[in-house]
């Protein structure tokens, strides 16, 4: 039987079902549940919803980290982002640092990933690389023509601008 937040998530807009999480604080540990499993249509639009209406670095998410990182390998691409999404607002400890890298990394180099997957993945590992500039020899191979062949124009410079902000000032003179 379908439960009262799987209905608002198959029969409200964005702005409705923001509002009754909102308003139902009592349903976030189970949209939480939702948007982890592969209860589909539920899932990616649980995950959506908890996005939309979270606090950065929301203390109701930072027990689920954990969860949320050991779930996003076996999503479809659209879960995928949106769970990125949730984990990106948060302030991960160094205890999930090197997960979150090896998942994006992981997804980064996916070709046939959809392209806002791949590019959520790209700010969370430029957002790692701010913290631990010892990373960006990693990351500068990440930008060789085969990774962006695939990409929008659009997205190609977005991963530009991405880089010139971790990139050293030497670096970026030189291009």
């Amino acid at each position: 039987m379908e439960s009262i937040l799987e209905n608002k998530l198959i029969t409200s807009y964005k702005n409705e079902m923001i509002s009754f999480l909102k308003s139902h604080p009592e349903y976030f540990d189970e949209a939480i549940q939702l948007a982890v499993s592969d209860k589909q249509p539920y899932s990616w639009r649980a995950a959506y919803l908890l996005w939309g209406c979270m606090d950065n670095n929301d203390s109701r998410i930072r027990n689920y980290i954990s969860l949320i990182l050991n779930s996003i390998k076996d999503k479809k691409d659209g879960h995928q982002r949106e769970l990125l999404k949730i984990l990106y607002k948060m302030e991960i400890s160094k205890k999930y640092e090197g997960k979150i890298f090896d998942i994006c990394f992981n997804l980064w180099e996916q070709l046939n990933k959809d392209p806002s997957v791949r590019m959520t993945a790209f700010k969370f590992i430029i957002k790692i690389v701010k913290k631990h500039p010892e990373l960006m020899e990693e990351i500068i191979f990440l930008t060789q023509d085969h990774y962006l062949e695939t990409l929008s124009p659009g997205v190609k410079h977005s991963i530009e601008k991405l880089m010139k902000e971790v990139l050293p000032a030497k670096q970026n003179n030189d291009e």
